[in-house]
C-alpha cells in the first residue's frame, strides 16, 4: 500500500512538472503568428488610440504583428461580442474601458456578454476624468451655482450628450440624479456639435473628457466648473473636483486596457500582462497614452481584477441609483 501512494505521488509529481514545462513552451513561443486587437469603437478616440499604442509596442517587443481592428457598432457591444466569442487562444484580444466593460453591464439585458466571466483584464494602462463645462456667459461661477439654480428652476438649464452609452450622458445623468434636480439633457451626434452649440451660446452645459475640454477652457471659450476625478486635474489646478464642491459625492473616471478571452492559457495570461506592463512603462507609449488628461495606471494583476469587478458593481448602482433602466 506504501509503495503504490508512493507511486500515485511521484506519478502527481511528474505530471505537474510536465504541466508546468508545457505552459512554459506556450508562453515561450507565443505569439507565433498575428495577434488581432479589437477596438470596440472607430477610429479615432480613447479605445482606439490605446489599441493603436499598445499593438504598436507589442509588436516591437515581441517581433509579431499586433493588428488593430476596428469593429464598431451598438456602441462598444458588436466588437467587444466578438471576443468573448472569440477561441480564447491569446490571439483574439480586446480594448477594455469603463464603457465596455462596466457600463454596459447596467445598459443592456442582454449584452452578449458578462464582463466578470468572458474576460480576464491584461492591464490597465490609462485613465482620464471628466470636465463638466459650462457656456462661457452663464452667470453662474460655480457648480453649486448651478445646481441651486436647477432646484429652483426645473428644467431651465440643459446640457448635451453623446448618446445613451457614453461617459458624458452617464455622467450628466448621475449628477444631476445625486443632487435631486431636472437639468435637460440634449442628444446630439458626438462631441463637435455640442461644442457648436456650447460656443455659440445656444447650450448651458457638457460634460467631455477634460482632453477635449482643455483647449477650450484655456482659450477662455468655455469656463470649467468640475472635473470628474478623485484630484484635480494637472492641467487645470485651480478647478475643484466634484466631490470638493460639496455637491455630489461623486468619482468618475473613463479607463482603458487589455482584456482577452476568460479561458485563455494562464501562460499566455502572464506572458501578455509582462508585455503590456513593459509597453506600458516605455517613455514614448506613456506619453502618447497620457496625452492631455491622461493618468498613467500601474496595478498588480489582483488589484486590477478587483478594480474591474468595482467598476462593474458601481457604476451598474449608480444606474439605476440614476433611474436608469437596461434596455
Amino acid at each position: 500500500m506504501k509503495a503504490m501512494r508512493k507511486f500515485e505521488a511521484a506519478r502527481a509529481a511528474v505530471a505537474l512538472w510536465s504541466c508546468i514545462a508545457c505552459f512554459a513552451a506556450l508562453a515561450q513561443d507565443y505569439p507565433s503568428r498575428p495577434v488581432r486587437v479589437v477596438v470596440p469603437s472607430a477610429p479615432g478616440g480613447g479605445f482606439d488610440l490605446v489599441g493603436r499604442v499598445l499593438a504598436q509596442k507589442l509588436g516591437e517587443q515581441t517581433g509579431q504583428a499586433f493588428v488593430v481592428e476596428n469593429r464598431p457598432g451598438a456602441g462598444t457591444l458588436v466588437g467587444t461580442q466578438f471576443v468573448a466569442r472569440a477561441a480564447p487562444d491569446g490571439y483574439n484580444l480586446v480594448v477594455g474601458g469603463l464603457s465596455n466593460i462596466a457600463l454596459n453591464m447596467g445598459l443592456y439585458k442582454e449584452p452578449g456578454y458578462d464582463s466578470l466571466a468572458d474576460f480576464v483584464p491584461l492591464s490597465l494602462v490609462v485613465s482620464h476624468s471628466y470636465t463638466l463645462v459650462a457656456r462661457k456667459d452663464l452667470p453662474l461661477a460655480s457648480l453649486k451655482e448651478v445646481i441651486d439654480f436647477a432646484r429652483a428652476n426645473p428644467g431651465k438649464l440643459n446640457i448635451g450628450t453623446s448618446g445613451v452609452g457614453t461617459g458624458q450622458y452617464i455622467g450628466a445623468a448621475i449628477i444631476a440624479a445625486l443632487a435631486g434636480v431636472d437639468i435637460v439633457k440634449v442628444p446630439y451626434k458626438g462631441a463637435q456639435p455640442v461644442y457648436q452649440d456650447l460656443l455659440a451660446g445656444r447650450l448651458d452645459l457638457f460634460f467631455d473628457n477634460t482632453t477635449t475640454t482643455g483647449p477650450y477652457v484655456e482659450s477662455g471659450q468655455v469656463k470649467a466648473l468640475a472635473v470628474s476625478s478623485r484630484e484635480r486635474a494637472p492641467t487645470m489646478p485651480r478647478i475643484p473636483t466634484l466631490i470638493e464642491t460639496g455637491v455630489v459625492d461623486l468619482e468618475m473616471e473613463t479607463w482603458f486596457g487589455l482584456f482577452a478571452p476568460s479561458r485563455t492559457p494562464r501562460a499566455v495570461v502572464e506572458r501578455l500582462r509582462a508585455e503590456v506592463d513593459k509597453a506600458a512603462l516605455s517613455a514614448d507609449a506613456r506619453s502618447r497614452l497620457e496625452l492631455g488628461s491622461g493618468r498613467s495606471l500601474r496595478m498588480s494583476p489582483a488589484e486590477t481584477e478587483a478594480f474591474v469587478k468595482a467598476e462593474v458593481g458601481k457604476w451598474v448602482g449608480l444606474l439605476r441609483k440614476a433611474g436608469i433602466e437596461p434596455e
